[in-house]
């Protein structure tokens, strides 16, 4: 009786990771973008990254306590963030949106 040679796998390619886990080709998190005045007061900078301007004004969104208490995902603005996202509640995940107005390259 014969035995069957066994079929060898070819090696996987290991992908290149990065250590934050963004791509540093692009280079977007080293951009600083000029900010509108509004934005300027909540962040208290002239220009920043945007990685830098989504931290600070979550320091501030929790500083002034104004994430819902009881659905933590909406942030209910006082008077200064009123003038960057609205007077209205709005999710967390839509922030974003209402900061593409204010950041400029």
């Amino acid at each position: 009786m014969k035995k069957k040679a066994a079929k060898k796998a070819a090696p996987k390619k290991a992908k290149k990771k990065t250590t934050t886990g963004i791509r540093k080709k692009a280079g977007l998190t080293q951009i600083n973008y000029a900010l509108s005045e509004e934005l300027q007061e909540i962040v208290g900078a002239k220009q920043l990254t945007r990685p830098q301007v989504v931290k600070k004004l979550w320091a501030y969104i929790k500083a002034n306590k104004c994430q819902d208490t009881k659905n933590k995902r909406m942030i209910n603005p006082d008077k200064k963030l009123s003038a960057v996202i609205g007077n209205k509640p709005v999710d967390m995940l839509k922030l974003a949106t209402h900061l593409n107005k204010h950041i400029k390259k």
